[in-house]
């Protein structure tokens, strides 16, 4: 799963301690999920695209199989 959340986060000027912290997960889980290391939870996906005002589908897109 590819997502935007550097883009975004950039945007908005802010660190991923920054939006760590809004979302109650540690900066790890923010670094990984940036480098597409964790797929978050439903949830998680969810409350992050809220943050930034977007649709999940903007934040976040599905690769295709290979």
């Amino acid at each position: 799963m590819k997502n935007r959340i550097r883009v975004f986060r950039a945007e908005l000027n802010i660190s991923q301690e920054e939006l760590a912290n809004q979302m109650g997960v540690s900066r790890q889980t923010i670094h990984a999920i940036e480098n597409n290391k964790y797929a978050p939870s439903l949830t998680l996906g969810m409350s992050i695209a809220k943050f930034f005002n977007k649709t999940v589908e903007e934040v976040f897109q599905m690769e295709e199989e290979k």
